[in-house]
């Protein structure tokens, strides 16, 4: 294999080499006939032509398969002429977009300025220890519950605030948090 010329330790991969490492990821290629890929074309076609595409490219694709599968974002940037990172850039950067299926449930924490001032850090803490989840969130072992961040639901003044189902929640204290949670999951038995 070659070396690089800057980094003389550093071996290369040849492109064949690279698809296959991408391939074994399984998330950054589809697989040869996805018919998510055919799907995908298709909203490309209908919603591409008009100005500032992708965003609602990128919800047509969401609403279809619950996510925007990372292995689907080529196919996004080419139908669009886009390079993949500027549409990984707009995905990640919205917080309504996703990179894997939600649970059957999303409870989204606000952690803005404003929020944090008024105890959402604690808030957003209580609630991963009290679903099992990691610091960053996430979705709980049976699939029920998502928790996620977002920067501003637009309830500044009713810090902090949430919102379960897109159904925003203001004045959250643990006490709410968990009334809500545990209606989520009585729901969900």
């Amino acid at each position: 294999m070659p070396r690089s010329p800057t980094h003389p330790e550093a071996v290369l991969a040849s492109p064949d080499e690279l698809r296959d490492r991408l391939r074994q990821l399984g998330k950054t290629v589809p697989a040869k006939g996805d018919p998510r890929v055919a799907q995908v074309r298709a909203i490309v076609a209908e919603l591409g032509a008009q100005p500032g595409a992708l965003l609602p490219v990128l919800h047509a694709v969401q609403d279809a398969f619950g996510c925007v599968p990372p292995a689907l974002v080529g196919t996004i940037a080419d139908g669009l002429n886009l390079s993949r990172a500027e549409v990984h850039g707009v995905i990640t950067y919205y917080h309504f977009f996703r990179s894997e299926p939600a649970g059957r449930h999303v409870l989204e924490v606000c952690r803005a300025e404003s929020c944090q001032a008024m105890g959402s850090e604690g808030l957003w803490d209580h609630a991963c220890a009290s679903l099992g989840l990691p610091a960053a969130g996430g979705t709980s072992a049976d699939g029920a519950l998502t928790l996620q961040a977002v920067y501003c639901l637009g309830l500044c003044a009713q810090s902090p605030a949430g919102a379960l189902d897109e159904r925003p929640h203001a004045r959250l204290d643990e006490r709410r948090l968990d009334a809500l949670l545990a209606r989520t999951q009585k729901e969900a038995a």
